[in-house]
């Protein structure tokens, strides 16, 4: 449709050299007639165009008012609270958050990936490489919904390479209590350390650092219960606590009622400028283990299969810097992350040193062990990022000695050196490559290659900082 302004000001323009040549009276008034008819046109075309705007919103709103008693049809439908009344949700709010999380690899190492071990540490049996050659890796289903104005819930089924299906995560979070305090229920990764919360997807190098093999069996979770409170100030402030069962190692389970583990937690975090952020925290977790069978190699580099009972305390120190030009991470960034762990168990040990004459020896255990990792990534151009890591262990004081099993330390460090590139042509893939040197062993380096794709569908949540 014309604007009818601009068509006023063509015909004024038109009409004034007929005033200036005629200069008649009559004249003046017959244009004036004319814009006036012009005008009242264009206003009736307007009224006629307003009405029908109405007629089609009316009937829009007879429609939706007609579907709203089949979309709010099932019992107990789930009501919000909006301008301090109750409101009705849409009947798109039954239907969960779908995400699918599609992982495979190729593997070259240079050691048999079946006699993995870290030298000097207990550890669980859930470490290493991995297998040679391609593999399917971890795929991961993603289901999550609020609940109601009160709680949400989210459930991760993992399908493991070797076609089992087991409840990554499955837990409750409440939503709706005062004083920036949440509470979470079910089964979760704990919230100690940095990485461990995190999905092995999220991860920035395909495999867990060596500190998290050797003291958390790669990554721990438990069931039970997590409480957090944030701080109403503008400086982040974080305090968590948690109780379990403690099942994941480094402890067992122990057939007992209440909780088997504990832990606390403390972050602080803020902002430097308008390019840079960081995050600090400490954690604590105690728990304990009823044999715990582990996989030791002795000071004469002898296999030696172990059963620890006792308490085992773990800390973790942890850090992160982001920096983003003006705090803009699409096209340039880089990220600097480390932890460092110290893990001290004592109880007794025993070594089955012959199980078919029956030789099994158990004697008084005791270790204090340290391990940190720090890395950097950096997104160079978009969708493309370099990485480096360095892993470093301390095997530290052991005190057990039991026929022949000596486990004290014999001054070696497990480290590893790991270099990656990935390529991230959208939020949802991913294709990563890494080579590492894998020190665990004394005199046994193995170097590592690995192909890994990530790949994503479905609706899937922001990660954490």
């Amino acid at each position: 449709m014309e604007n009818p302004f601009f068509s006023l000001c063509i015909v004024a323009l038109a009409a004034t050299p007929l005033v200036s040549a005629a200069a008649d009276a009559g004249d003046i008034a017959e244009i004036r007639k004319e814009i006036k008819a012009i005008k009242d046109g264009y206003e009736a075309r307007i009224q006629a165009l307003e009405a029908r705007l109405k007629d089609a919103e009316a009937k829009v709103d007879q429609a939706a008012a007609a579907t709203a008693p089949v979309a709010a049809a099932p019992a107990a439908s789930p009501v919000s609270v909006a301008a301090g009344r109750p409101v009705q949700s849409a009947a798109n709010a039954f239907n969960p958050a779908t995400s699918l999380v599609l992982q495979g690899r190729y593997a070259n190492l240079s050691q048999d990936p079946n006699r993995y071990a870290i030298s000097g540490f207990q550890t669980g049996g859930d470490i290493g490489p991995g297998k040679r050659g391609f593999n399917l890796s971890e795929s991961e289903l993603t289901l999550n919904a609020n609940v109601d104005d009160k709680f949400y819930a989210n459930a991760t089924l993992s399908v493991t390479p070797e076609n089992r299906i087991s409840a990554e995560e499955a837990y409750i979070l409440t939503t709706a209590l005062p004083a920036g305090v949440n509470i979470k229920a079910g089964r979760f990764f704990s919230g100690i350390g940095y990485q461990n919360e995190q999905h092995q997807h999220v991860w920035d190098f395909i495999d867990a650092p060596l500190a998290y093999q050797a003291f958390l069996n790669t990554q721990y979770g438990q069931d039970g219960v997590q409480l957090k409170w944030l701080a109403p100030t503008d400086l982040f402030i974080e305090l968590g606590a948690e109780l379990g069962n403690g099942e994941s190692f480094p402890g067992t389970g122990r057939n007992k009622n209440g909780a088997n583990a504990a832990s606390l937690t403390a972050r602080v975090g803020g902002d430097i400028g308008f390019s840079t952020s960081w995050l600090t925290g400490l954690s604590v977790l105690r728990t304990r283990a009823d044999n715990r069978e582990s996989l030791q190699i002795d000071s004469a580099g002898n296999n030696a299969l172990t059963r620890f009972t006792g308490k085992s305390r773990v800390g973790i120190a942890d850090f992160v810097v982001k920096w983003a030009p003006d705090g803009n991470p699409l096209v340039t960034n880089f990220k600097l992350q480390g932890e460092y762990f110290r893990r001290l168990e004592s109880g007794d040990l025993t070594f089955d040193a012959n199980s078919a004459l029956g030789a099994i020896n158990t004697d008084a255990y005791r270790a204090n062990q340290s391990g940190w990792y720090m890395q950097g990534v950096y997104q160079f151009q978009p969708y493309w990022r370099i990485g480096l890591r360095y892993d470093r262990l301390d095997p530290g004081s052991v005190d057990y000695f039991s026929n022949g099993l000596n486990l004290a330390s014999t001054g070696f460090r497990p480290n590893k050196t790991s270099l990656m590139v990935d390529w991230s042509p959208s939020e949802f893939s991913r294709v990563r490559l890494q080579a590492a040197r894998d020190n665990s062993q004394p005199g046994l380096a193995d170097n590592q290659l690995f192909l890994q794709y990530i790949m994503t569908i479905g609706a899937h949540g922001a990660h954490k900082f």
